[in-house]
């Protein structure tokens, strides 16, 4: 049964998956510095730092708008196809079932959502200088 209205299963919902987003920024930031993969590495690595931050902010965002809203995201249980998470709300409480190939794709989504934002940024800081 669904207790959460819809903006707040939008504010928790966007909040688990930029959660997750930023966890393979990071990890990615990390690969990037230890192996070198491309002979110019800098371009690629700003890239990911600016994503990190914007996602970091919006992520910021979210969990005060979450505090004022008395909204939570907790992580149940984990198996090999499912990933179980509940979701509370001024008392309501609401557990949640998702395919794990489901989360890879609601993350793929906003990682490219991301990109996109810090690109466009990039290219309009370019220009005004």
């Amino acid at each position: 049964m669904r207790y959460l209205n819809e903006h707040e299963w939008r504010l928790a919902s966007r909040f688990l998956f930029l959660s997750m987003a930023l966890t393979v920024i990071k990890h990615d930031l990390e690969k990037m510095n230890q192996l070198s993969p491309f002979k110019i590495n800098e371009p690629y690595i700003a890239l990911l730092k600016k994503i990190e931050k914007n996602a970091t902010e919006e992520r910021r965002t979210l969990r005060k708008e979450m505090y004022k809203e008395k909204i939570q995201v907790v992580s149940l249980d984990k198996n090999d196809s499912f990933t179980s998470y509940l979701f509370t709300c001024k008392g309501k409480e609401e557990k949640r079932n998702y395919f794990n190939p489901a989360i890879r794709k609601k993350v793929e989504v906003i990682l490219e959502e991301l990109m996109a934002n810090a690109l466009v940024s990039t290219a309009q800081e370019k220009v005004k200088l």
